[in-house]
């Protein structure tokens, strides 16, 4: 990396730093991310815990329980969503890349939770889509995967 890549929230008063370059970019349709958001979906690219640094606020975040197999953490101030913490893939944290300084950065590659999709938005591109997760989603080997 270049240069540092960093985000945060509307509000100025989260601010972080990534010590790596953001993978795994896709978009997620789930009625979760719809309500959170306010938009028909959200999208999420994935860093190794440890190269999420807070540079300021980390004291304003606020976290919870979005699902059985995750939790959502967004600024406490602004109400900004920042973060999704999924159980089955405890060394990677999901940052919201719409946080990015510069979210042209990092392009999704997939669309999950497909078969939530608003109906009146229709993505104007050709990636792959499922209606749940993607079968090969790190950690649901021999286990059902999240609706």
């Amino acid at each position: 990396m270049d240069k540092p890549i960093t985000g945060g929230c509307a509000c100025g008063a989260v601010a972080y730093e990534l010590g790596s370059r953001p993978w795994d970019a896709g978009w997620c349709h789930c009625r979760t991310c719809q309500l959170v958001s306010g938009a028909p979906a959200m999208v999420f690219a994935t860093v190794p815990v440890p190269d999420l640094v807070f540079a300021r606020g980390e004291d304003k975040l606020r976290t919870f329980k979005s699902s059985s197999f995750g939790h959502r953490v967004f600024c406490g101030e602004c109400g900004t969503p920042l973060l999704m913490k999924v159980y089955h893939q405890p060394e990677t944290v999901d940052l919201t890349v719409a946080t990015l300084d510069d979210p042209d950065a990092v392009l999704p590659g997939f669309h999950i939770f497909y078969g939530s999709k608003i109906a009146w938005f229709e993505p104007g591109d050709d990636l792959p889509r499922h209606d749940k997760v993607r079968p090969d989603t790190r950690g649901l080997e021999g286990t059902d995967p999240p609706e």
